[in-house]
């Protein structure tokens, strides 16, 4: 009978020791953690692996989570457990009104990690709710301040703006944002029938500035060629002309020096001023002549007085020269 007793009691310890180990050995998984009151009052917080706590004087501590499910149901769930990882809600679309008073719809994507599970389990009652509405009013001051066009093309600027005051406000939390997104932006039919024909306007308008500024450049590329031209062709006929003009002047220098040559040869032949006087009126006569009858209705040629001294003078030339010359 004893040895049953003693048997049972011993059972029974084991399975006392047992609960209590069991109660003692929290195994906590990578990238979650647990908050521990004793006695009601917070103790720590576990760390990934093996953590012991004292039986029946720690406890976890509970919380309570909003997850969305759709725009218009949520579902709540009761944990112990803290997630640690970057987490991502999104939120159902909210209608804002904007600077121009235009009532448009925005969906949001909101990321968020929580850096310390104390503050996040005793600074709010309900994290996940609280950063939705404080997503929402955020939201709705952001909007406010900008017209449709602007939140329509300012995306970036948003988002950059709602992440900064959301930081801000729920790092007393222990909560870190990271980013927001804006996912979708809607905006009343009418408005888009009216933008759309905005749009159709400002692309007609552009098109037509597009075309009268090529048509503009092309009328002055136009001109420019022609003043070019203008200006190559002046400079063509400048430089001909400077050309013709030192030929000339060269002509008139290489003539000028025979005509020398062959006067000073004259001169020599005479031997005398007056002989040489005599022979260049001559010349001069010649030349008169010869453009006097080369007319083909010639018939009386009226001859100035002394012509005849000036052709017997040429005719000595000719003799001395060795030249048979008829006039």
């Amino acid at each position: 009978m004893s040895i049953i007793y003693a048997t049972s009691t011993a059972i029974v310890a084991l399975i006392v020791i047992a609960f209590i180990l069991a109660k003692s050995i929290r195994i906590v998984p990578q990238a979650m953690t647990m908050v521990i009151e004793r006695l009601g009052k917070y103790h720590k917080t576990l760390r990934s692996g093996i953590n012991f706590i004292l039986p029946f004087f720690d406890s976890p501590r509970s919380v309570v989570w909003d997850f969305p499910v759709n725009e218009e149901l949520k579902t709540r769930k009761r944990s112990s457990w803290i997630d640690l990882r970057e987490q991502v809600y999104d939120y159902p679309k909210q209608s804002v009104i904007t600077k121009d008073n235009v009532t448009i719809s925005i969906d949001a994507l909101l990321y968020f990690q929580i850096m310390d599970p104390m503050k996040a389990v005793y600074e709010v009652a309900n994290l996940t709710k609280a950063i939705e509405m404080l997503t929402q009013t955020t939201l709705r001051n952001v909007v406010g301040k900008l017209t449709l066009d602007e939140c329509l093309t300012s995306r970036d600027e948003i988002n950059t703006e709602l992440c900064r005051i959301l930081d801000e406000a729920t790092d007393k939390w222990g909560v870190k944002v990271n980013r927001v997104e804006i996912k979708d932006i809607e905006v009343p039919e009418s408005i888009r029938v009216q933008m759309e024909k905005q749009m159709t306007a400002e692309r007609e308008k552009r098109a037509a500035i597009l075309t009268a500024e090529g048509e503009k450049q092309s009328k002055i590329l136009e001109a420019e060629g022609f003043q070019e031209s203008e200006v190559k062709k002046a400079n063509g006929e400048k430089e001909a002309a400077i050309l013709r003009a030192e030929g000339d002047a060269e002509s008139t220098r290489l003539r000028a020096e025979a005509e020398a040559k062959a006067i000073e040869s004259v001169r020599n032949a005479f031997g005398d001023a007056a002989g040489y006087a005599e022979y260049l009126k001559a010349i001069r006569y010649i030349d008169t002549m010869k453009d006097v009858f080369s007319g083909k209705d010639v018939k009386t040629i009226f001859m100035p007085y002394g012509t005849e001294k000036a052709l017997g003078s040429a005719g000595v030339l000719s003799e001395l020269l060795g030249r048979k010359e008829g006039v």
